[in-house]
This record gives structure tokens, sequence and C-alpha cells, in this order.
């Protein structure tokens, strides 16, 4: 037999995740993805070297592992379309009949491999070309946009003019207060959670009021979602100038994302002396942060690896897979945050808590939620009793939280529970917002919880609709006496299709 060269299997073993990353870069490390990598590598290697035992056809073995690599990788996808839908009366989206599908599409594949007399190696060729070329795509993708990110680096610059600064302050770092600025993901504020969800909040505000905090009864976002969101807040600016520099049309948040990770408030409180204290949360921009002195992780799952397993046939056990990985990073946050007390420098510790924002991973003792989707797609929103299952069990480990940071602190911190944005359930199913909202989806989505910590009379400067683009403004010129000032505490609407269309609608809040 001609010998002919064999790479396909390796090939379409590894794009599934450059394909996935690729259209995630902004999102995903480039760590993230060794993981993977190694392991469809080495059990792809694995898998060739044990048929081998069986068959001496290396062309004919490589075709079936080739085979079964799609298979594998495409279940996911395939599963998504067919979820819920019936055919007649007969509910044809479940695993046990997509399994039993896919198990006969295989055996008839190695049928038909091995009964055939024919040599397969322009077939083999064929798979070669495809497979290489789909890799070739993705990595020109990659290349692309590494391309682009490098000529984001003036626009973030320019992010950062126009804010006091201050030269170094070390020499009375030991004076200042430490800072925990804690965004619960998608914390509604107490009005929506009763006129939405029928849920009276007030004892856990009550408690909040009673430890001192000053809740910001009439809060909102100053814009609708996290990227948006958290780069307004932490570069203490509106970030509606993005319109100009990305264009209007654009979808890409990389900027966004880079202002996320290296913002104004952590270059400021560095000059100060402060250590940055970072807590993964599994997401993007704040699953890692280079420029942070001590970094703490839980799980080792994140939103790549969990998107990753959903497009495989591991979504049939991805419940027993990444569940508990992904609760330890939320469970690790609280468990870690009590203990720096003992780091006597001055610190900002960031934790961007992705919750009760879905997946829905706790009920209101904090166990496994049965049934519940592990995805942050737009229509786990629907899940109004698992949110507020979830939101309950995070009262829970907020409020001891609080009696451990203020019983253990010498000097008493500045703390701050914060929500990037609402919820969304009264939104229509899809990942997308629609390009008009009405007063209820913005009240929804725009109102959030709002709550501050500010010893020494801080609090006294506070006001309920205090917006968190104002936040360090706030604390900065309070405890620093740098001179920033507030801004207009404004709201503005976008969607995920065009994220950077911001749409001004304080006047339909200002009533809420």
């Amino acid at each position: 037999m001609k010998k002919s060269f064999v790479i396909h299997p390796f090939l379409f073993a590894i794009y599934p995740i450059l394909f996935i990353f690729s259209h995630n870069i902004e999102q995903v490390y480039y760590i993230q993805i060794l993981l993977p990598l190694t392991i469809v590598l080495g059990s792809t290697l694995l898998l060739l070297l044990l048929a081998r035992l069986i068959s001496n056809n290396y062309i004919k073995v490589a075709i079936i592992i080739s085979v079964s690599i799609i298979l594998f990788f495409s279940y996911g996808h395939i599963y998504e379309l067919i979820v819920d839908q019936y055919f007649w009366s007969f509910e044809i989206g479940r695993h046990r009949y997509l399994l039993l599908t896919w198990g006969l599409l295989l055996t008839c594949s190695i049928y038909l491999i091995v009964r055939t007399h024919k040599d397969l190696l322009n077939f083999t060729s064929a798979l070669n070309i495809a497979a290489f070329s789909l890799v070739i795509i993705s990595v020109f993708n990659i290349g692309v946009y590494e391309i682009k990110a490098k000529n984001t680096s003036q626009d973030i610059s320019k992010s950062m003019e126009n804010l006091e600064t201050t030269t170094s302050d070390l020499e009375n770092a030991s004076e200042f207060r430490d800072i925990y600025y804690i965004i619960l993901d998608g914390y509604a504020s107490s009005s929506t959670l009763k006129d939405v969800y029928g849920y009276d909040n007030q004892s856990f505000t009550d408690y909040l009021i009673k430890k001192g905090f000053y809740v910001a009864a009439k809060s909102k976002s100053n814009y609708p979602m996290t990227f948006s969101s958290l780069a307004s807040s932490l570069n203490m600016k509106y970030v509606n100038y993005l319109s100009d520099v990305v264009g209007i049309e654009s979808k890409d948040p990389t900027l966004p994302y880079k202002m996320i990770t290296n913002n104004k408030v952590i270059n400021f409180l560095k000059l100060k002396g402060y250590k940055f204290i970072h807590f993964s949360s599994g997401w993007g921009p704040t699953d890692r942060n280079r420029y942070a002195d001590i970094e703490f992780h839980g799980g080792k799952g994140n939103e790549f690896l969990m998107t990753l397993v959903q497009t495989t046939m591991l979504k049939t056990i991805e419940k027993f897979i990444i569940t508990n990985d992904i609760r330890k990073t939320t469970l690790n946050a609280f468990s870690k945050l009590p203990e720096l007390h003992r780091i006597k420098e001055p610190k900002f510790v960031f934790a961007h808590i992705i919750s009760p924002h879905p997946p829905y991973l706790f009920d209101v003792s904090g166990e496994p939620v049965p049934g519940a989707g592990l995805t942050m797609d737009w229509k786990y929103w629907k899940q109004k009793k698992n949110y507020l299952n979830q939101l309950i069990f995070i009262n829970k480990k907020v409020e001891k939280l609080i009696d451990d940071l203020l019983l253990n602190s010498e000097i008493s911190p500045i703390i701050i529970f914060q929500a990037d944005h609402g919820p969304g359930s009264t939104f229509p199913d899809g990942m997308y917002f629609p390009m008009t909202a009405n007063e209820n989806m913005l009240r929804e989505r725009m109102t959030i919880l709002n709550a501050y910590y500010l010893p020494s009379d801080g609090n006294d400067l506070l006001y309920d609709s205090i917006t968190p683009v104002n936040t360090f403004r706030l604390i900065f010129d309070f405890y620093f006496a740098t001179n920033n000032g507030l801004l207009d505490d404004r709201c503005y609407f976008s969607t995920y299709g065009r994220p950077y269309d911001f749409i001004d609608v304080t006047d339909s809040l200002k009533y809420h």
C-alpha cells in the first residue's frame, strides 16, 4: 500500500478549541487553552496507538478516529438545536435519543470504512486539507485580533486621561484604609425584587444599615452590560466616547475589556502604595489580572471551559464535570476575603462574583440546584425562583463577610457592594436585548444594589441616586483629597447587537 501522510485526526481535535478561542479571544487568556489542547492531542495520540494494536491499516484507523472526534465535538451544537423540540408529540431533544443516533452514525461509519477495499489515499489527503484549512482560518483570525489589539494601546492611554493624578504617597501608606470593591453580578434593587420577583429584601438592607452601610435605594447602573459598566466605574468616567473610537457598528469589546484590566482606580491606588488583590471570577477580563500583586483562584473552571464542554458529548455529564469547579470560584472568594486583614499593607481588593447572575449554582442553603442550566444564556433569567434562591444564599455569605471584615480590620475599611447591572427576566428570550426596551425592562435591568460603608463620616456625602461612575470620584475626593468632583448621574442603554450605540434613558428611570 502507498504511504500517505496522516495529520487530520490531530487537526480535527484542536480545531474546535481554536475556533471557540478565536471567537472569544477578548475574554480568554492563552493559558486557558493549554490544558484542553494538551488533553485532546494526548487523547488522539493514545487512541491512534491503541487502534494500531487492533489494525495495521493506519489510514483507516485515522479516518475512524477523525469521525469519532467530529461526532464528539459536534454533539453539543446539535443538541442545542433540537432541545425542547417535538416531532408531533414526541420530544426529540433528549440526550438518550441523540446519543443513540450518534452511536449508530459511528457504528455505520466504522463498518463502511473497515469493509471498503479502496486505498482511501485521496480521501485522506482531502481530510488533511480540510482540517488544515479549518485550523489556519482560526489561527488567521487570532492573528488579526492580535494586530488590532496592539492598536488599542493608544486608546487605552486616552481613557486614563483627564482625571486627577497625584505623586506617590508610599510614606503615608500605613495610614490608608483598605478598600473592598465587590461586584455582585446582576443583583437587583430592592424595588425590582419586590415588584418583579415578589420578594421583600428588607431584612438584608436592614442588616446593611444596622452595620453602618448606606444603601443607595434609587441607584442605577450607568450601562446595562458588565463590560461597559465596569469599564466606566473603574475608570470613573462615562465610556460613550468609545462609539467614536471603535465605531458605533462595532461589537468588539476588546477596548473596554482592557480598560477593566488596566484601570484608573488601580493605577491611582498603586501610586498611593496600595497592594492590588484580585479574585478570579471565571469571566473574561475579571478572571485574571496581570497587574495584580496577589491573585486568588478558586476552581479551574471558567467561561471558556464551560463553553467548550457544552459543545461536546461531555454535555451529557456537564454537571458532574464543571458544577463543583465553578461553585468553588464563588465559595473561594467568600472564604478568602475575610482573611485579607492579615496583609498589613493597605490593599485594594476587587472581587467580581458572578452571582446572583446565572448559572444558578446555589439554592438557599448553598446546595447545587438540580436541573439548572450551567450557561449564562439569556433565557435563564426567566428562572425567577432559582435567581431568588441564589440571591438569598449570597445575602447570607455577604452578611458573614461583613461581620468578619468589620471585626478583624484594625482600621475600619471602605467597603462597596455594587451590582454591575440588574437582572433581565422581563426581556424576550434570546441573547440580545431588543433595540428598544420598554420602561419595565429598563427598570429591571438598570436599577441595582449599591451599598457603601464609608467610615469617618464618608456616608454623609452619599445620596440615594448615586451611580457607579461616581463611586471612586467621591471616595478619592473624600479620603485622598483629590478634586475630581462628581458627574451627573446618567443611564445609557445599548444592546448586545449594538453595544456602542448608547441611548440616554435617564429620564425614563428618574421616578424609579
